[in-house]
């Protein structure tokens, strides 16, 4: 049986909040974080962003996995990853650092 992809839901009012209040800083050292749970072969989007959400758990518990998956597809944006598969579905797209 074909599993039926679901797209990634939108931020969580409360998660877009908790963003505006991030400083420059901060978000370059959970880019940083992220970064680190990808390998110049390809990884599914789906085991970086758990990866990520395991390692900053304990630092940013307001943030859900959906924020790590908009910060792969920002990642991929700025050039830092490359990507294949359609970024709105975590489980069907994968990322790599490039070449």
């Amino acid at each position: 049986m074909d599993e039926i992809p679901i797209p990634n839901p939108p931020l969580s009012q409360h998660e877009r909040t908790q963003v505006a209040k991030l400083s420059a800083s901060e978000l370059d050292a959970i880019d940083a974080a992220v970064l680190s749970c990808t390998h110049s072969q390809w990884r599914k989007v789906a085991m970086v962003v758990s990866l990520s959400l395991e390692a900053l758990s304990q630092q940013y518990p307001q943030f859900s996995d959906v924020f790590y998956a908009e910060r792969v597809a920002a990642l991929v944006t700025a050039g830092k990853l490359e990507s294949q598969g359609n970024l709105a579905y975590m489980r069907f797209s994968e990322v790599r650092q490039p070449r």
